[in-house]
């Protein structure tokens, strides 16, 4: 990995990228490789390229994953090199989509059966087709809608789209890019799609919330066209690679295995690996009872969860049911697994957040005295029973989410207006005229230390003023 010295001259090096995060052969975008060369300070201006000139002239000096740490320590000690455990990290303010071929195929995703996003995705699929020259792809719902079946001028055009089937078509080599029209849910369902690398998505806002839906849709045309010529910034959302484990009896019924020595328990997995873009969340489903389930952490066990469930977010996801169930937010560029007990019975069981690499595993308890129930992202929810574990970790596929602004504004920006956080009515300052401050000289010392007498209630601390 390069270095650059900071431009502070406070001596901190600071990490650089130097790999591409997205390096699927079957896709036509890519992230550009802003290595900057390891060379003296002096002939730092000359020997950086363009793009990386523009980047230090923003005023972006510093990595966004902060100072590399030093791997030695003292005059002897210093971190074991193993380069099998090596892993390189882009520095997620460069990264800047790129495409090293023309883009040819759009998906747009719009909220089904939705009127007010009916007109927006007209406008843009038509645009698309007879002025780009792309190949559009939509989900074949979408040409069962009465507003499709009753628009005598769209009817031409949908001739020319494309259709697929959810979970009967694979899409993976067959889109370049992807268009939200709607709300969050579009964008995961848009992830839900491509089980491997994903496209590149701009997800425009037309639903309800758009926490994660940045673009505006009035000027979509000068905005796809940017994009389209590969000057946009990404965000990589980090997905949850999951996997259920159902336990297997070989024997008598389950309900007599503790009764029979012959019964033999092994696991069945399910061949399916699903990604999550937003959280897995194990719950009590329909029972009553407290929801019982174990936690381990690569292999080992943590702690015993009892309460109304258990959440496993991505940074993406802690703005959502995480954040509603008392958890921090995360921007999404921390690569992170996000820990959240659902109203714990235990006052002490804080969320916590955990590294990205490792693997959370989370078994029904053999003691619980119900089953629980998890769902991905809100879907395929089903019925897990005592023995039966699912499996999660970081996917190495993330939803490279293009950005209005950058990365940082763009989440800010959602926070402040989605979410309205730390939104408060602003302090009044201090009124010269009306208000009067106490100081030590003027506060009444006539009781000389007598504690039991009466004091004014207003001169209750020195500096302070009695009004708010």
């Amino acid at each position: 990995m390069a270095s650059i010295v900071d431009s502070d001259n406070d001596g901190v090096e600071f990490a650089t990228p130097t790999t591409s995060v997205n390096s699927s052969p079957n896709h036509k975008c890519s992230l550009r490789d802003d290595e900057i060369p390891n060379v003296h300070p002096s002939k730092f201006r000359q020997s950086i390229s363009n793009e990386e000139r523009y980047m230090h002239n923003q005023g972006r000096s510093r990595s966004l994953y902060g100072a590399s740490p030093n791997c030695y320590f003292g005059p002897k000690g210093r971190i074991m090199k193993n380069s099998a455990n090596t892993l390189t990290i882009q520095d997620p303010g460069s990264q800047r989509l790129t495409w090293y071929n023309v883009p040819k195929t759009t998906l747009i995703i719009k909220k089904i059966f939705d009127d007010t996003v009916w007109q927006p995705f007209k406008d843009i699929a038509t645009w698309l087709v007879k002025e780009k020259n792309m190949t559009v792809y939509v989900e074949e719902k979408v040409m069962e809608e009465p507003n499709v079946i009753n628009d005598n001028e769209f009817r031409a055009l949908a001739n020319q789209l494309s259709t697929f089937q959810e979970g009967k078509e694979d899409l993976t080599d067959k889109i370049d890019f992807i268009i939200c029209l709607g709300g969050d849910g579009t964008l995961l369902y848009a992830s839900s799609l491509f089980q491997q690398s994903v496209p590149p998505v701009m997800a425009f806002h037309l639903g309800s919330l758009g926490f994660l839906t940045p673009h505006q849709f009035t000027m979509f045309r000068e905005q796809i066209t940017q994009v389209l010529e590969g000057n946009a910034a990404l965000t990589l959302r980090s997905r949850l690679k999951c996997v259920v484990h159902k336990l297997a009896i070989d024997g008598p019924d389950m309900f007599e295995r503790e009764k029979s020595p012959e019964t033999h328990h092994h696991h069945h997995t399910s061949k399916k690996h699903i990604m999550v873009l937003n959280e897995v969340v194990v719950d009590r489903g329909p029972c009553p009872y407290l929801c019982n389930v174990d936690l381990y952490m690569d292999g080992r066990h943590v702690t015993s969860v009892q309460g109304d469930g258990l959440i496993i977010s991505t940074p993406t996801g802690s703005t959502a049911y995480a954040a509603a169930a008392g958890a921090s937010m995360i921007h999404p560029n921390v690569p992170a697994i996000l820990i959240c007990p659902i109203c714990p019975h235990s006052l002490s069981f804080r969320p916590i957040v955990v590294p990205a690499g490792v693997e959370v595993k989370i078994m029904v308890n053999p003691d619980a005295r119900n089953s629980a129930w998890v769902s991905f992202d809100g879907r395929n929810r089903q019925e897990i029973t005592s023995g039966d574990c699912v499996r999660i970790t970081t996917s190495i596929y993330p939803v490279p989410s293009i950005c209005s602004q950058d990365q940082i504004r763009d989440w800010f920006d959602s926070l402040a207006e989605c979410l309205h956080w730390n939104v408060r009515r602003q302090q009044n300052s201090f009124s010269r005229t009306s208000t009067s401050t106490y100081s030590l000289e003027s506060l009444d010392l006539s009781n000389n230390g007598d504690s039991d007498s009466p004091t004014d209630s207003n001169t209750f601390s020195p500096g302070f003023s009695t009004s708010r």
